[in-house]
């Protein structure tokens, strides 16, 4: 039992200004942290409980599967050059040298660590498979740290790396941890959705996302009735089918007058069609990481990638970065001038060469999968002031890859039922990924398989985000609240909460409220409740405000009430107030904390 007296909780009326998210202005309000500078926040006393119970739930899930460790936050240089993440990782790794010179970083994940202990450990399939997991502080050089802890320099995760002989050892892996992280994220009390995700510079075949939806997500999430969902970086759906324009003369490209028409709006305009029967020309420069050396060597260190779109889609950089294989930018004048031979605004397909394969050198052209079959397109003629009528695909012009590359859009029908996709912002708490042979094959780990042959062990990676459990919860419940017309508060769930239950004397002066607010608080104590006994000499309101204020899920308040008997339990979770009989309190919290579907266990 904690006596608030005795406690360091120093809660706020007012959030301050540069708080925007729901969850960063509570968390400051209600005392559970305070921040130290851009990105980097100090957990007090119940933002610590209220970790140290999400950490407890993930360590006891994880440890039904793997084996935990702890792995060092400084890294030397070398571990991640052999990876080939050195460079790929640019500003947001934090990067130092030591006082002989030696370069090293700050861990933003620890992929390249683990491998090197698989390389020197690990010798014969009979050791794997292998899960191992670590829950650490982790550093990243955000560039604009903002939202509280959703988007910080300084963070703990939990990571947890697989080691499997093929890909089907692989696939069982995979599949434990969606299982663990499933449990996991249902015994924190939160509603979350599972979607198809990108993998970043993270590498490897596949990924999944576990997302919370809220409005203060940077995420955006299509997901549909049908069950579909995938990040939009990901998404993908079907079109509706869209009849093409009659051919002009023979049908042939014919070349069209636009004196200053530059815009898909303005030539759409000017020649009387729609959007949708135009063709988007994107330009870009592609600089390949210094990793690639094979690419780098074949291609060049920048190469020109153009795609094309219908001109009613937008294109979806991350899928586009997926296939270029680096990080893009936008062709400036003198390289749309060098790679067209035309001024931006009438770019278009017909005699730009193209590549012949992804891997080979030249132009990568990409046409998007939604231009694949259409006929008679507008486009532009790649000499100015003038565009192109009857424009086909693959008769006129050969891409280099057809491919998704455009964002799906609210409405459209998702790729399994059919059914019309919702966009909505979401947090993401977990990421779960099968890396492949990225970091064991780079990196030279190796095991002795059943016929006594070295060959490379398969890996995954999966990510979950202590902190982002604590803030997701609060979001969703500040949503439910808002939607309550019940104010700016909020209640966590009870696995989750720094203490179950508060117990309130409302007037500590009296002696007889005194001694049954005590009694009260030591039998829950003894019950196995977590309690946190409120015995300040405050009135009734200010306390009953700073109990909502820190986001403890029950209440009770010993008062008036008590020369009858009976003590008010309230249920923030439901909003419901009831008197019960001073006797009955440790029943009716284990009762309320049953129906919650929380175990003390939990905590």
């Amino acid at each position: 039992m904690y006596r608030w007296s005795h406690l360091f909780i120093p809660t706020l009326r007012e959030a301050p200004a540069d708080a925007e998210v729901a969850s960063h202005k509570l968390l400051l309000r209600a005392g559970y942290i305070r921040q130290l500078g851009a990105g980097i926040y100090s957990q007090l006393f119940l933002g610590t409980r209220a970790i140290n119970k999400i950490v407890a739930i993930v360590r006891e899930e994880m440890d039904t599967i793997g084996q935990e460790m702890h792995l060092p936050a400084l890294n030397p240089k070398e571990v991640w050059t052999e990876s080939g993440r050195w460079a790929i990782m640019g500003d947001n790794m934090f990067r130092l040298k030591d006082r002989k010179g030696a370069e090293l970083c700050l861990a933003m994940t620890h992929e390249e660590v683990m491998t090197a202990i698989a390389r020197s450990e690990l010798r014969s399939y009979k050791q794997l498979p292998q899960i191992w997991y670590q829950i650490q502080t982790k550093f990243r050089d955000e560039p604009r740290p903002k939202s509280g802890l959703l988007r910080v320099r300084q963070f703990l995760m939990k990571d947890a790396y697989s080691f499997d002989i093929d890909e089907a050892g692989l696939d069982a892996s995979y599949a434990k941890h969606e299982a663990v992280y499933r449990r996991i994220f249902t015994r924190c009390g939160l509603e979350f959705l599972v979607v198809e995700a990108d993998s970043g510079a993270m590498g490897g075949t596949g990924s999944q996302e576990f997302m919370v939806s809220t409005e203060a997500g940077e995420d955006l999430i299509a997901s549909s009735s049908s069950g579909y969902a995938a990040n939009v970086e990901k998404a993908t759906s079907k079109l509706a089918p869209v009849a093409d324009l009659v051919p002009s003369g023979d049908g042939m490209p014919e070349l069209v007058h636009t004196p200053g028409q530059k815009t898909i709006d303005e030539v759409g305009a000017f020649l009387g069609v729609e959007r949708m029967h135009q063709m988007k020309t994107m330009a870009y420069i592609v600089e390949h990481p210094e990793s690639d050396e094979k690419q780098i060597k074949v291609v060049g260190k920048t190469r020109a990638v153009v795609v094309f779109l219908r001109g009613d889609h937008q294109l979806n950089e991350t899928k586009l970065a997926g296939i270029a294989g680096g990080e893009l930018r936008p062709m400036q004048a003198e390289e749309i001038l060098a790679t067209f031979n035309a001024p931006a605004g009438f770019l278009g397909p017909v005699g730009l060469t193209a590549a012949p394969h992804p891997k080979k050198p030249g132009t990568l052209v990409i046409l998007d999968s939604a231009l694949e079959g259409r006929t008679n397109l507008i486009a532009g003629a790649n000499k100015e002031d003038h565009h192109l009528r009857n424009v086909t695909p693959m008769r006129d012009f050969k891409p280099t890859v057809v491919a998704d590359v455009r964002s799906v859009n609210e409405g459209e029908l998702d790729p399994i039922g059919g059914e019309p996709l919702s966009i909505a912002k979401a947090v993401e708490i977990g990421h779960i990924f099968k890396l492949g042979y990225k970091y064991s094959k780079s990196m030279g780990a190796s095991v002795l398989n059943r016929d006594g042959k070295e060959t490379t062990p398969i890996m995954g990676s999966y990510g979950i985000g202590i902190e982002r459990i604590l803030t997701a919860a609060i979001e969703q419940s500040a949503a439910r609240f808002a939607a309550q017309n019940m104010g700016e508060s909020y209640a966590l769930p009870p696995s989750i909460a720094p203490f179950h239950v508060v117990v309130t004397i409302t007037n500590v002066r009296e002696a007889e409220l005194l001694a049954a607010g005590e009694n009260i608080a030591a039998e829950l104590s003894t019950a196995g409740i977590d309690v946190l006994l409120d015995d300040r000499d405050e009135r009734a309101g200010v306390k009953f405000k700073d109990a909502e204020l820190i986001g403890v899920p029950f209440r009770i308040a010993v008062g008036k009430k008590l020369a009858e008997g009976k003590v008010e339990l309230l249920n923030r979770l439901t909003n419901r107030t009831d008197d019960i009989p001073v006797d009955e309190a440790v029943e009716q919290m284990q009762a309320a904390l049953g129906l919650s579907k929380e175990s003390l266990n939990d905590r």
